[in-house]
């Protein structure tokens, strides 16, 4: 799906809760965004008509149903095998479509209240969102706000499909081509003074490439960097990222990162970059504490 379709399926589309995410520190869910009929594209005989958006599941199990291949219409279902589901994109994953995409939805209401960051987690989930786009690293999926989403104002991502076996332990060892992008996203916490880099925040997409999710305790403006990418400290940063973090520490947070984000907040950002930036390379943690909790 192109990025500027996607951006505006999740700015505009129909909302649909699919799941809760089991084991979430806050509420998350599972959402279904649906392009709104008047957003979809006129078709031919065969497609769908002026005004209707066409349903892949739909289409899939009409196909099923009238195959050679057809089971009775009395036969069992099967149960789905997770371990088939995880890596088999037509057993379980967002649809194949430019009118509808999955996202996961984390609504203010479901926020636990915290004692060293204001309520309105999700502001920060779309401001890391638009600190990746703005350095040009895109290390984060594609965020929003809605505030007409099911349990009322909250951020939407894009659902990244991963092997949901594979984080970032798993990633550093078994796919050493992955090492640029993860030093990208050692530099990314420290400058977004990440407090929560689990294991399991990291994602290798379908495609190879890595993300980093759950963004919503970045940001702060006493200094509170928790992570489990250390492997790289001491490597210098490459010239393409010094460049990248001195226009940041030049010029301080973009306009759209600082209207979500307190003065405070936006002057130790410019002041994270400043230090990295002079710095070189990527920190090291000499107390050997600056982990979260639980790893994974």
């Amino acid at each position: 799906m192109r990025a500027e379709r996607a951006d505006e399926l999740l700015r505009t589309g129909e909302i649909t809760l699919l799941g809760q995410l089991a084991r979430s520190s806050n509420e998350t869910f599972l959402v279904e965004v649906r392009a709104l009929a008047s957003q979809s594209v006129t078709g031919t005989d065969g497609d769908a008509r002026a005004g209707e958006v066409p349903d892949p599941a739909a289409a899939a199990c009409s196909a099923l149903a009238t195959g050679d291949n057809a089971a009775p219409a009395d036969a069992p279902v099967p149960a789905p095998d997770p371990d088939h589901a995880a890596h088999d994109g037509a057993s379980f994953g967002p649809p194949d479509s430019d009118t509808a995409c999955w996202a996961i939805y984390k609504p203010e209401l479901g926020e636990r209240p915290l004692h060293d960051f204001p309520p309105g987690l999700y502001r920060r989930e779309r401001a890391a969102y638009l600190l990746s786009e703005a350095l040009g690293w895109g290390i984060v999926p594609l965020t929003v706000i809605r505030d007409d989403a099911p349990f009322g104002t909250g951020s939407l991502q894009l659902f990244v499909a991963a092997d949901p076996r594979e984080h970032y332990f798993t990633i550093v060892e078994d796919h050493p081509d992955t090492h640029p992008a993860l030093r990208t996203m050692a530099a990314f916490d420290v400058l977004s003074n990440n407090t929560d880099r689990k294991s399991g925040h990291v994602l290798r997409g379908r495609d190879g490439r890595i993300w980093g999710i759950d963004h919503g305790l970045c940001f702060a403006a006493a200094f509170k960097l928790r992570t489990v990418i250390w492997e790289f400290a001491h490597d210098p940063l490459s010239p393409e990222l010094e460049a990248d973090i001195a226009a940041l520490a030049e010029n301080g947070a973009p306009p759209e990162v600082a209207e979500l984000l307190t003065t405070e907040e936006t002057g130790a950002l410019r002041r994270r970059a400043r230090a990295l930036a002079l710095l070189g390379r990527l920190p090291e943690d000499p107390s050997g504490m600056r982990y979260p909790w639980p790893l994974v």
